[in-house]
């Protein structure tokens, strides 16, 4: 992007406010906004993301930059009454990243950024504590040398354990002064060695590295791919928030935690969160030493405790969600050093939403944009069998909640290479660390033995909807013999099996079968509210999808294509179904029928061949006509080409080819070859199939539609209501469908007049082609309803055969972010999408009443639902079990569109 030499690139704690995440990012907007509200936040200053962006373009920090920081850092000295690396009483500063979307520990942070050989004594007298000041100097150089000089940070921690073993202790404070001198000696020549120059002694040259270090750090390979992971624009940039320090390692009356205002695991109102005494931020969410519980800081120090339950309650009321907090406590001062929305597993964030809503802090409408499909859907996931005989190895805290079994590996290597080969894995690490993303992607769950519910693992966790179990301290885990043992002695080696319950933190030997998850009982009618645990999630999801069903346009149906599947879907919500593929009706022991219908020579043999079809036909129709009476059926007409009910040409060719060699030949075999290849086409998706078999075979067409229109009666004689709908599949020109329409009215008047009852069958078209969306007007004079096929759909408009791409080259377009999501899976909405809008302007032009649906896939994808909503359909179809998503986003559209009308 271009500078505007007025642009304002810097702005104070006090000058921003939480509606400026775009431009402060999250972190930077939440500070100035607690800055107003009055509450202790260490003075400072944010770099915005504009000023990122101009740096990612050119290399280069804006012009007016370094002017804009040097203003406001005198400033901050002036407030402080110290100057930054001063050598008798230093201003100390923490530079950390801060983008719009939170991204936790994805990018960089440097703290204690001022200290020098010279200005650490100088801390070291100012605060009477030579330690602390040693501590928080070697914390520099370990931060600075690993984020800002790219110096391997296992060097460090080698550096620091070979001094923890000589001294025999086991934790960081217990190393004196002296030992840390003698650290922080070390670390500078690990830094000269490593990264090819001396630690940096200016502090500003310190302050202005790190600001660079955090602008890079938007583009690390982790940052990416977590970007990828939860679908964040990757053009954002980061915010820089560079605020004074505080320090929580003065001692036993400082300290520094991490708080919710709800259990972010459950939902639950209640004191939530971390503390860990004597420490910096970094090793609480790092994990690397062992927290206790926030409640324990009641004991520890009232005021603080009072204080801090204080702000809990006046962010969550001003910001009318769960609140994460960082806090850090000096001597018995309290301070705030962030708060954001806070990441939530998927049942608290149902639970929380109906809360809030009986405080009256919101109202359905936000209730409802409070949660998401892909959190319904995380709900739906079975849960672990309780009853079962299981094996406990020992248990941690339940930091994200699912059932995830898989063999247990030690590094994020080996967990994606395994998980690439087809492998169910479970990451067991100490603790995690941004570096572990790629492995924590490719597994089924997480396992560590230290951290709680603040750490990396349990964070980054929950916000991928991962199980996580965390502080699993009975388990002892040593990363590079790859086991794991338990209090017990018990090995467990890398391989071997383990179940990982993410809601109770129980870790389990071996594969602990699992059962349907409540909220899926809810659905089919098997469950309702209640007071236990399980019921209050099952009312809060039950409260939260009537006021979605409420308020949604969209209808939802089901792509369904026998009557038990019909019957789930409707258990399910399902307001009919919008896809019933007729070719899966032809498997199993009918496909010799359908060989014999294609082996056929003769009109009298092809006529044999459909009218041993069509009672079978219309039994399949009648029984789902029943399961949705009262609802709209839409049958589409056989769709694939006819090879695919014969045999495999390979495998058939072997058969025929050792009947020769016995002499023992079987002239059926013969025959099938021979239609095997004569249908045999080197493309068959883009060939015979559809309306085009339809028209090529003889009568194909007309046992189907006189099967639907006879089982129509049927069901209608029986008193029942069906509403069948007749789609014609892969039109590309009106004369197509014309054709096909002309000779289905003409069967379905001669089944009225034979049966002597009114049926009222709809017939319409799939719009799957990129000419049938481009002549849409012209189309729909022949159709009363269109459905579009959008895999075939993406496909054609791609150029994409869906089986082959996939495999070969998908992966790349994703990592390289041609694809932010496969649009197989998500709706392309500027190619795909852009035909569809113009296929509903243009039938609804030609045929007001035009009735429009969607059948692909994408019927069932959350950001796809909402597409569809904007784009004017009627209706999207998606496979049973994902009706309940489908009709939760098609409420949150219809909530998003009316709050955008209403401002």
């Amino acid at each position: 992007m271009s500078e505007n030499k007025d642009q304002k690139f810097v702005y104070d704690f006090t000058e921003g406010n939480r509606d400026l995440k775009d431009l402060l990012g999250g972190k930077g907007a939440n500070l100035a906004e607690m800055t107003n509200l009055g509450l202790p936040v260490p003075p400072g200053f944010t770099i915005t993301t504009e000023a990122c962006k101009v740096y990612l373009e050119s290399g280069e920090a804006p012009a007016a930059l370094q002017a804009e920081v040097s203003a406001h850092l005198e400033a901050l000295e002036q407030k402080m009454g110290k100057k930054l690396g001063q050598s008798d009483d230093p201003l100390l500063v923490s530079v950390r990243s801060g983008a719009k979307f939170s991204m936790p520990g994805m990018m960089d942070t440097v703290l204690n950024i001022g200290l020098s050989d010279e200005s650490v004594t100088g801390l070291a007298a100012q605060a009477d504590n030579e330690r602390f000041a040693w501590d928080s100097y070697r914390r520099l150089i370990q931060m600075f040398g690993k984020t800002v000089l790219g110096v391997d940070g296992e060097l460090f921690e080698e550096a620091l354990d070979e001094a923890k073993a000589a001294k025999k202790i086991t934790v960081d404070t217990d190393l004196d002064a002296a030992d840390l001198k003698k650290i922080v000696k070390t670390f500078k020549k690990i830094v000269a060695k490593e990264a090819g120059r001396e630690f940096p002694q200016d502090p500003r040259e310190q302050m202005d590295l790190a600001v660079r270090a955090v602008f890079d750090s938007w583009n690390t390979d982790r940052a990416k791919l977590y970007r990828r992971q939860e679908r964040i624009p990757g053009d954002l940039g980061t915010a820089v928030n560079v605020c004074s320090m505080v320090f929580g390692n003065l001692g036993p009356d400082s300290g520094t935690g991490v708080a919710f205002t709800r259990d972010p695991a459950s939902g639950h109102q209640g004191v939530y969160g971390d503390y860990l005494q004597n420490a910096q931020g970094e090793d609480v969410v790092a994990g690397i030493r062992n927290t206790v519980p926030l409640a324990d800081l009641e004991q520890i120090d009232k005021k603080s405790y009072d204080q801090l339950m204080g702000i809990m309650e006046t962010l969550e009321t001003h910001y009318k969600d769960l609140c994460d907090i960082e806090f850090t406590i000096e001597r018995g001062q309290l301070w705030m050093l962030q708060t954001r929305v806070g990441k939530r597993t998927a049942g608290a964030a149902f639970r929380i939403a109906t809360q809030l809503v009986d405080q009256g802090l919101i109202d359905e409408a936000e209730a409802l944009q409070r949660v998401t499909g892909h959190q319904l859907a995380q709900l739906m996931f079975p849960r672990f069998d309780e009853s079962a005989k299981v094996e406990l190895l020992g248990r941690g805290i339940a930091a994200s909640p699912g059932a995830a079994v898989g063999k247990a590996v030690f590094d994020s290597y080996t967990a994606v290479k395994w998980s690439r080969s087809g492998e169910k894995v479970i990451l067991i690490r100490r603790e995690t660390n941004p570096d572990d993303l790629d492995g924590m992607i490719a597994s089924e769950g997480i396992l560590t033995s230290r951290g709680g519910k603040t750490s990396h693992a349990a964070v980054v966790a929950r916000g991928m909807g991962k199980t996580c179990v965390c502080g699993a301290e009975e388990l002892d885990v040593d990363t590079k013999r790859r086991r794991l043992t338990t209090s017990a002695g018990q090995v467990i080696e890398e391989g071997d099996v383990v179940s990982i319950d993410g809601s109770t933190g129980k870790v389990y030997l071996g594969e602990v079968p699992v059962v349907p998850s409540p909220v899926v009982e809810y659905f089919e009618g098997r469950m309702h509210a209640g007071a236990d645990d399980a019921d209050e999630l099952v009312q809060a999801v039950h409260r939260i999808m009537a006021y979605a069903d409420r308020v949604r346009r969209l209808r939802v149906r089901a792509n369904a294509d026998n009557a038990e599947d019909a019957l789930r879907a409707r258990r399910f919500g399902a307001q009919g179904i919008g896809l019933c593929r007729t070719e899966h009706m032809f498997l199993g022991e009918r496909r010799e029928m359908v060989e014999r219908l294609i082996l056929a020579d003769t009109e009298s043999e092809r006529e044999e061949a459909l009218s041993a079809l069509l009672p079978l036909q219309k039994k399949d129709f009648v029984e789902l006509f029943e399961a949705m009476d009262g609802l709209p059926v839409t049958v589409r007409l056989l769709d694939p080409p006819l090879h695919e009910f014969l045999p495999d040409i390979t495998e058939l060719s072997v058969r025929v080819a050792l009947a020769e060699a016995r002499k023992d030949h079987n002239e059926n075999d013969l025959r099938l070859l021979q239609a095997v290849h004569k249908l045999h086409e080197q493309n068959p998706m883009l060939g015979l199939r559809g309306v085009r078999l339809g028209l090529v075979i003889p009568g194909l067409f007309a046992m189907q539609v006189r099967a639907i229109a006879e089982a129509a009666a049927i069901r209608k004689d029986a008193k029942g209501d069906p509403r069948a709908e007749i789609m014609i599949p892969l039109v590309g020109t009106v004369q197509e469908l014309e054709i096909v329409r002309e000779e289905a009215d003409a069967i379905i008047a001669e089944v009225e007049a034979a049966t002597g009852t009114e049926l009222k069958l709809s017939i319409g078209t799939m719009i799957e082609l990129p000419r049938a969306a481009l002549t849409a007007g012209q189309i729909a004079e022949a159709a009363q309803f269109f459905s579009f096929g959008t895999n075939d759909l993406t496909q054609t408009v791609w150029g994409f055969s869906r089986d082959d791409v996939e495999a070969s080259f998908f992966t790349a377009y994703l990592e390289k972010g041609i694809f932010g999501v496969s649009p197989f899976e998500t709706i392309d909405r500027d190619g795909v999408g852009a035909l569809v809008r113009h296929a509903v302007k243009e039938g609804r032009a030609t045929r007001p009443d035009l009735k429009l649906g969607v059948c692909g896939e994408h019927g069932g994808d959350p950001e796809s639902v909402h597409f569809f909503h904007e784009a004017g359909l009627d209706y999207v179809s998606c496979s049973p079990f994902r009706i309940p998503v489908a009709r939760l986003e098609a409420g949150r559209a219809a909530a998003e569109a009316q709050g955008s009308d209403s401002r």
